[in-house]
């Protein structure tokens, strides 16, 4: 009797835990429905910096707060994963008399979405078109497209940017007199153990591996050098969720290159290279944005000029690529998309037509399909969702 009791009271604890264990996460993920979204803008067209929105996964709405903050050419944001900070870079030639561009810190207001600027430092070459903040949140690495260098800054405990802790030159040219006379480094991103930096630099054809120190904020000297095909532009590029291959979106041919990764050292080898669009490469085609989805399934590329979405599916015991389809993004020049946290959805950017188009995504197959949202806004060019912030 005593024993046919226990069991009875134990069944019920463990029923009574599992009921409370379900309630809290189905709070917690309800919690997680709504994200904000800055979206950075090229201010020469009208607008005056980064605009905030209050996104939610459950629906796909995205609603407009208005101007977080005015700021010049915010061209690429990047947020830290606490949610109390965006970083962006200003795409311009010039900042405080010196020919540089320049890199903005601001603290995020997560009930209005505003941001209040921290403070503003020389990116130390001109028209710096990418940050990324390294694995440890510490660092935030910034490629300067015009000068072709890369610069390190420590991101300090109040989110301030510091003095640059480290500053790479590249030089040379490439094989487009008009596009490649000199170096244009395009994009970073850091490897998952945070020891290397690979660099993609559209004006040399090349991906540049740096050794990279997460306790100094310092590049390595003599980086490994991988050479892209002639007149390819390397532009941006996306780890496999397995951290074994990388995936390099090349813009002046419109192609995908997959490669190899060895962790150890830093080494990348071609494995495959696929083109984007399904129809002969033009000279108004520029390829701009490579995304990996959330689930490692799928990759997506944006497609100027095609004005399309390009997925494509990762075999998941070789990572190599099948292209499956190419989706129209209902404007003009797509200059970047971006996948939210839970990978439902795709926001498509297009630059010329000042909207952002939002898509919903068939976990199974990739398939794209647009939905009726849509938000008009000049000319933008990044979007950052906030993790972290509600």
């Amino acid at each position: 009797m005593h024993r046919a009791n226990f069991f009875w009271r134990m069944r019920r604890l463990i029923l009574i835990l599992l009921i409370a264990w379900f309630a809290t996460s189905h709070t917690s993920a309800a919690a997680h429905h709504k994200y904000l979204a800055y979206v950075g803008t090229y201010t020469d067209h009208g607008s005056k910096g980064i605009y905030a929105y209050r996104f939610d996964s459950a629906s796909g709405k995205l609603t407009p707060l208005g101007l977080g903050a005015e700021s010049a050419n915010p061209s690429f944001l990047a947020d830290d994963s606490d949610g109390k900070y965006l970083y962006a870079v200003n795409e311009t030639e010039t900042f405080h008399g010196q020919p540089t561009g320049a890199v903005s810190a601001f603290a995020i207001h997560p009930n209005d979405g505003k941001l209040s600027l921290l403070n503003q430092v020389s990116s130390r070459g001109q028209d710096p078109a990418h940050i990324v903040l390294d694995r440890t949140g510490k660092y935030a690495l910034v490629a300067n497209y015009t000068t072709g260098s890369v610069a390190v800054f420590p991101v300090l405990k109040d989110g301030r940017l510091g003095d640059s802790t480290s500053f790479v030159q590249h030089k040379g040219s490439s094989v487009d007199p008009e596009r490649q006379a000199g170096p244009h480094a395009h994009a970073i991103a850091l490897s998952p153990d945070d020891r290397f930096a690979i660099v993609a630099d559209l004006g040399l054809d090349e991906l540049l591996v740096y050794r990279f120190d997460s306790a100094t904020g310092t590049l390595g000297p003599n980086p490994q050098v991988v050479h892209a095909a002639p007149g390819a532009g390397p532009r941006h590029l996306a780890f496999g969720h397995n951290g074994k291959f990388l995936y390099v979106l090349n813009e002046m041919k419109s192609t995908v290159v997959n490669y190899s990764y060895d962790a150890a050292t830093g080494t990348l080898h071609e494995v495959q290279n696929v083109p984007a669009l399904a129809r002969p490469v033009t000279k108004d085609d520029t390829a701009a944005e490579i995304e990996v989805h959330p689930s490692g399934k799928f990759l997506f590329t944006s497609n100027r000029g095609d004005d399309s979405i390009t997925v494509l599916a990762i075999n998941p015991k070789t990572s190599t690529l099948t292209r499956i389809e190419s989706d129209p993004t209902g404007g003009k020049t797509p200059r970047h998309f971006a996948i939210d946290p839970t990978g439902k959805w795709l926001l498509a950017e297009n630059q010329d037509s000042n909207s952002i188009v939002v898509f919903r995504i068939d976990r199974k197959s990739g398939h794209l399909t647009r939905t009726a949202e849509t938000a008009q806004i000049t000319s933008p060019v990044c979007l950052a969702f906030v993790a972290g912030a509600k």
